[in-house]
């Protein structure tokens, strides 16, 4: 059993400028975390621009690790927070930055493998990337708000490391199973939206994203297990396949 719950992810989608990375990678080190994922940045990687905004934090950006949708970055993850500034009038939680690290913590600690997702730097996040995630955080700010991305991040990493002292060893109940790995979450969704596709529910097309967002979410809050989403799966194949089993007959036994 670990003695500290497991850090969490930070997920750069598409970031623009290196010396943006290599601040988010500098924050990072500065107070702790170690794991960094990046969906398509848009200049080159290894960037040497990051590497010299990084200065210390080399080891951050070499382990870094190249996706090329935050579907796939986020895959093996059990719960995950959407960092942005707007507001997207969907069913999610709005958090703070300490609320989100409470929140965070509190995954880790039964053993959750957690992340922070953040957008780049012209437009933010999409709408269809934060229906990805499980709650939403927000910077609280003065009236005039610019924080570029390496401040976003080092503001979450600073609570992370800052909650830390009050937060006990993690304590893993095994009986309690975690909410299913984001990747198998995705194949639910995409399962479930092929067949409504094909059964016209999300029609008219205009209408299909923001019925997609809807139904993730319904499905997100409901912080289905594996099992729970392999269910789910089965019920998709029965009804859409046409396949019933006659009632059984109570006399029979």
């Amino acid at each position: 059993m670990p003695d500290h719950p497991p850090l969490p992810a930070i997920i750069l989608s598409e970031p623009q400028l290196g010396e943006n990375i290599g601040a988010a990678a500098r924050a990072m080190a500065n107070f702790g975390l170690n794991d960094l994922r990046l969906v398509k940045p848009r200049d080159k990687w290894p960037n040497p621009k990051a590497a010299a905004m990084a200065v210390g934090a080399a080891p951050v950006l070499d382990a870094a690790k190249l996706y090329d949708s935050v579907a796939s970055a986020i895959g093996t993850l059990n719960y995950v927070i959407a960092a942005t500034a707007r507001d997207r009038a969907m069913a999610k939680s709005i958090l703070t930055p300490t609320e989100a690290v409470q929140r965070l913590r509190e995954a880790a600690a039964k053993g959750a493998a957690v992340g922070v997702l953040f957008g780049n730097e012209r437009a933010g996040l999409t709408n269809d990337e934060v229906a990805l995630a499980d709650a939403v955080m927000t910077i609280p700010t003065a009236p005039f708000s610019s924080l570029n991305l390496g401040q976003a991040v080092v503001v979450l990493a600073y609570e992370w490391f800052r909650y830390g002292d009050a937060t006990p060893p993690a304590t893993i109940d095994h009986g309690a199973a975690l909410p299913a790995p984001r990747e198998e979450l995705i194949r639910l969704f995409e399962h479930l939206e092929d067949e409504l596709e094909k059964g016209g529910f999300l029609h008219p097309p205009g209408n299909r994203p923001g019925m997609i967002r809807t139904l993730r979410g319904i499905l997100l809050r409901a912080s289905l297990t594996d099992q729970d989403v392999q269910t789910l799966r089965g019920v998709i194949v029965a009804l859409t396949t046409g396949k019933s089993r006659k009632p059984r007959d109570p006399a029979k036994g």
